[in-house]
């Protein structure tokens, strides 16, 4: 069987707001040739070459079955979104907690639930699972249980393939350019990642028909150093 990464005449969802990872997923999906739609709390913000807006609010099961019934059966499914709790154990606000794991793990659960998914699911992990540090106690926990989760719902869903990718350190305009620099020369691929470098794998997850229950580390070799 030849594979490619060709879309067209596919629909991808890709639920992740105003995220450049997910704005350049579903863009490259477009161009791809697939009926790309970009769904997040505020669709009027949320803006990707060739891809339509759509509102969903993970945080909330009816808003996830309306946006199910509005698009209905889709090819492939990506959840980039994240919501992020990051401080010392003694400090974690509940609800904020709550909200993370809303946003990485139950809102994912959910959207597999009320989705029609002919074909895959992509969820976003993190390379923190995979090097804890203080103060990323939920951080680390959210997308551990992602990984987790992939394998979990490839058996369940087959023959529907579930991955999740891992991103590492990713230039998408919100860090600080001493930090990128420091990252970039203690990683094995010697720079930080960009939003090109995870839609590609994002692409390969989609289309590889061999490719299920798999975390693909995006990450310059982070989790190793």
């Amino acid at each position: 069987m030849d594979i490619t990464t060709d879309l067209t005449g596919s629909t991808v969802l890709v639920v992740g707001g105003r995220s450049g990872i997910a704005a350049r997923i579903a863009a490259d999906a477009a161009a791809r040739g697939a009926d790309a739609i970009l769904a997040g709390r505020d669709p009027g913000r949320l803006a990707a070459d060739g891809a339509r807006p759509e509102a969903v609010d993970l945080t909330d099961e009816a808003s996830i079955a309306a946006l199910a019934a509005r698009v209905g059966p889709v090819d492939h499914l990506v959840v980039t979104a994240a919501a992020h709790a990051n401080g010392p154990v003694a400090s974690l606000d509940r609800d904020a907690v709550h909200t993370a794991f809303d946003a990485k793990v139950i809102g994912p659960l959910l959207l597999a639930k009320h989705l029609t998914v002919r074909g895959s699911i992509l969820l976003f992990s993190g390379v923190a699972a995979w090097r804890p540090a203080p103060g990323l106690s939920v951080m680390v926990a959210t997308n551990g249980a992602v990984a987790f989760l992939a394998e979990a719902l490839a058996v369940e869903l087959a023959p529907v393939r579930v991955n999740a990718i891992s991103p590492g350190i990713v230039d998408s305009g919100t860090w600080d350019a001493d930090f990128l620099a420091d990252t970039a020369a203690r990683l094995p691929a010697g720079r930080t990642g960009t939003p090109a470098d995870v839609s590609a794998a994002a692409l390969l997850a989609l289309t590889n028909p061999f490719v299920t229950g798999t975390t693909l580390h995006v990450d310059g070799g982070g989790r190793l150093v």
